[in-house]
């Protein structure tokens, strides 16, 4: 049994206070996120050509930091934990850009055809 004293308001289980962010706090990245949320609807029916698709990831990236800063607490969390979450967007950018790469450098459009009306290869129905 652990003779330590304990300061007062601190818990015997050793455990650390977490801070809660002020209800302010909580109401203000509420209403940011559904300002962004508008946003995006408004955007969509902008023409914006090949923008529209960066315009719509930068802005769910917007939302998806302030949801992981505020309210899952990464503001507060250990240093391991943010490089996790920075991990994570780098590895999303990582794959956006190679699904794009991939996709733009295709020169072919795609033409739906289907197999049945296909005379070389044979009729499926007998």
């Amino acid at each position: 049994m652990s003779t330590h004293a304990h300061a007062p308001g601190h818990a015997a289980s050793g455990q650390h206070h977490t801070p809660v962010p002020k209800v302010r706090t909580l109401v203000a990245v509420w209403a940011a996120l559904i300002v962004f949320t508008f946003l995006t609807s408004w955007v969509s029916e902008i023409e914006l050509g090949e923008w529209n698709i960066v315009v719509a990831l930068l802005i769910a990236l917007t939302k998806a930091s302030l949801v992981a800063w505020i309210f899952m607490g990464v503001r507060y969390s250990t240093t391991l934990t943010r490089l996790f979450c920075v991990a994570g967007l780098v590895w999303l950018m990582i794959l956006v850009l190679l699904t794009y790469s991939d996709y733009s450098t295709r020169g072919w459009t795609y033409q739906a055809a289907p197999w049945s009306t296909n005379k070389s290869a044979g009729s499926s129905l007998k």
